[in-house]
């Protein structure tokens, strides 16, 4: 039986079609009316769910980090940025209506185990371990005790590690996506052939594919290579200040990873070699020599 993992009303692995997940991250920075914005492109491109990133900013970052110096829209420090990137509560009360108002999934990669409690209060439909958390032990075993399915990126990882954190969380619910965290990731460190990889060494896990590249070519080749989810980052424009708008798609790329991701199984078609009905009048009008063969 193939590997299938189920998200919301939705089946990732092969057989099923590409669960396609926009990441706003925290591209939104830090204005709500702007995720909305960024919820109602991926809803128009047909994404199946949008992506957000929850930090407990003390928890994630030392003191000495916080309070190094780095302008930014919110003040003079990276504390100020970090805090000021970050939805509570009430900001996370209307992402969810808003969601469920368009019909879209939502979820957050959780950077530590408060982000995940904090969370709970509203019952997603799965939880992603970013590539930056995959060495973090605890939080994965807290992450695996809420039940819910994972996906685990891989990106900054070494096969090595990438077994270690799958031993932790087991291959239940859980679905893999090959990574390169660089941002924006160029075309040599994409290295798609590690997906057939991963697919050998964890065959009990559906494997899909998180792309930091510019266009949305190497996304739909992971699709041919058997890529069961796609993950890309959002923007409204590249240009828009913050630290990953240049590793994202703008509205027009992200429908036409859309477009194309659903055209790939069909321009793959089933490997069975047929004269299509709509050949047969060619066969007629340029064939010299009828086939020396009957047809089977």
């Amino acid at each position: 039986m193939k590997p299938a993992v189920q998200i919301g009303k939705y089946w990732i692995g092969e057989g099923h079609p590409c669960f396609i997940v926009s990441e706003i991250g925290i591209n939104h920075n830090g204005d709500v009316a702007l995720a909305k914005k960024l919820i109602d492109v991926s809803v128009r491109a047909g994404a199946h769910a949008v992506k957000f990133q929850k930090r407990t900013i003390e928890a994630v970052y030392t003191p000495e980090e916080l309070a190094r110096s780095r302008e930014n829209p919110f003040g003079p420090t990276n504390g100020d940025l970090k805090r000021g990137l970050e939805f509570d509560t009430a900001a996370y009360r209307e992402i969810d209506a808003y969601c469920r108002q368009q019909g879209i999934l939502w979820y957050n990669s959780c950077w530590d185990e408060a982000s995940v409690d904090f969370m709970e209060a509203f019952n997603p439909p799965c939880y992603k371990v970013a590539s930056a958390s995959l060495t973090d032990d605890a939080l994965l075993k807290h992450t695996r005790a809420t039940g819910r399915p994972i996906i685990l990126s891989t990106g900054m990882s070494t096969l090595a590690e990438i077994e270690h954190a799958v031993d932790v969380l087991g291959t239940r619910d859980l679905v893999i996506l090959h990574c390169t965290s660089t941002y924006p990731s160029k075309d040599e460190e994409l290295n798609l052939n590690m997906l057939p990889r991963l697919k050998q060494m964890f065959p009990d896990c559906p494997i899909g594919y998180s792309g930091h590249e510019t266009g949305v070519m190497p996304s739909v080749l992971a699709v041919a290579m058997g890529a069961c989810m796609l993950e890309r980052h959002v923007t409204l424009d590249r240009a828009m200040w913050g630290s990953d708008q240049a590793a994202s798609l703008e509205p027009h790329g992200l429908e036409l990873l859309v477009k194309y991701t659903r055209l790939t199984p069909v321009v793959l078609g089933d490997g069975i070699k047929v004269v299509y009905d709509r050949e047969q009048p060619i066969i007629e009008k340029l064939r010299r020599v009828k086939s020396p063969v009957s047809p089977r």
